[in-house]
């Protein structure tokens, strides 16, 4: 299929009926076991259901570069990535154990909202100036006790064909904590090389329509490149 193709709409319907189950799961495994469960087991969990979210959305996977091996464990990495859909995080969830710092807009979300502070999210407050002290000492903390972080210094999604200005005080709590900095790119490509901008969960796109429109493509890819540690 090429990209301009889209899917059946019975094809459709199955995603969305998996996807509403997969995301109950999610619900259910939240409430249920994650409050008795240890860190290591709440971190594979998480990385399985992420995982798993993405082949509900026939999203692939393509990784690139630099790439963490699993014989390895990492630990105290901060990753940097641009940051283009919602799918970013599920992308790099499934590979990596990982917390991620995102804006505290998002627990106001409906059921992704709780599922993300479930996961060990790490919250800013980017309206308040004292709030990045606060989460810089928080970001060390975590780092310290060996988590793998990720965040998007742009604080905000682009559609991929553009990175805008970073906002990196973040990048502070990696230098104090001497934690490894890894970068990483993300695309989204279509299957002539050009950028799939229809995936960006970006400008005007709501959550859902941005679901939707992937759920449309046959075929969507996020390319993940890793590029080489920063100490």
């Amino acid at each position: 299929h090429h990209n301009t193709s889209s899917t059946h709409i019975m094809t459709r319907y199955f995603r969305i009926a998996r996807v509403m189950i997969h995301t109950l799961l999610g619900l259910v495994i939240a409430a249920t076991i994650f409050p008795w469960a240890g860190k290591p087991f709440k971190a594979r969990l998480i990385q399985w259901w992420c995982g798993r979210l993405l082949g509900t959305f026939n999203i692939r996977v393509i990784t690139s570069g630099h790439i963490p091996s699993d014989n390895t464990p990492l630990s105290s990495a901060m990753f940097v990535a641009n940051h283009i859909s919602w799918a970013d995080i599920h992308a790099l969830n499934s590979l990596i154990q990982l917390r991620f710092v995102a804006k505290s807009e998002i627990k106001n979300w409906p059921i992704f909202g709780y599922l993300v502070s479930k996961a060990n999210t790490l919250f800013i407050d980017r309206n308040k100036k004292q709030d990045a002290k606060r989460t810089i000492a928080l970001a060390y903390q975590s780092l310290q006790s060996g988590d793998n972080l990720c965040f998007f210094p742009e604080g905000t999604t682009t559609d991929g064909t553009e990175i805008k200005p970073f906002k990196s005080s973040l990048i502070q709590a990696a230098i104090l904590a001497n934690a490894t900095v890894r970068p990483v790119a993300i695309r989204y490509p279509n299957q002539d090389g050009s950028i799939n901008t229809a995936v960006a969960y970006a400008g005007e796109t709501s959550l859902l329509e941005s679901m939707q429109q992937i759920l449309r493509q046959p075929q969507p890819v996020v390319e993940l490149h890793f590029f080489a540690p920063i100490t």
